[in-house]
């Protein structure tokens, strides 16, 4: 994944920030829409396309197209800035291929040592009942 690329075919769009903030917020657009055709992308292989597709799907348009928020701060360049960081650990996240897990058995010495530990614990249990008559 070339970073540099990727942040090229980036588009951008400010709107109006919702919640607080009086009289700002009304006539500020601090907001930052962050927008990535994932399908129209140079950057990504196609391979690299179909593991975003499948790890972002919950995330893309039926365009294909990522869209991020980023309204935390009142100015419009730090939600660009946060936006883009968030959208390159989203791309991180997505691209990195996880390691196959290889099945492994428990060690002997561990098996013996948890053997042992529930026969203790089921002797100490039944010297718990009351005492046999007989």
């Amino acid at each position: 994944m070339d970073k540099d690329a990727i942040i090229k075919e980036l588009e951008f769009k400010a709107v109006r920030s919702s919640g607080a903030g009086g009289q700002h917020v009304n006539k500020v657009s601090t907001k930052v829409e962050l927008y990535f055709d994932v399908a129209a992308s140079s950057a990504l292989s196609e391979n690299e396309k179909e593991r975003v597709y499948t790890k972002l799907k919950n995330r893309l348009t039926n365009e294909k197209v990522l869209l991020l928020y980023g309204g935390v701060s009142r100015s419009q360049h730090k939600n660009k800035a946060l936006v883009v960081k968030k959208f390159l650990e989203l791309m991180r996240s997505a691209l990195t291929v996880a390691k196959k897990r290889r099945p492994t058995k428990p060690k002997r010495s561990a098996v013996e040592k948890r053997l042992k530990l529930k026969l203790k614990n089921a002797q100490k249990k039944s010297l718990r009942g009351k005492p046999k008559l007989e």
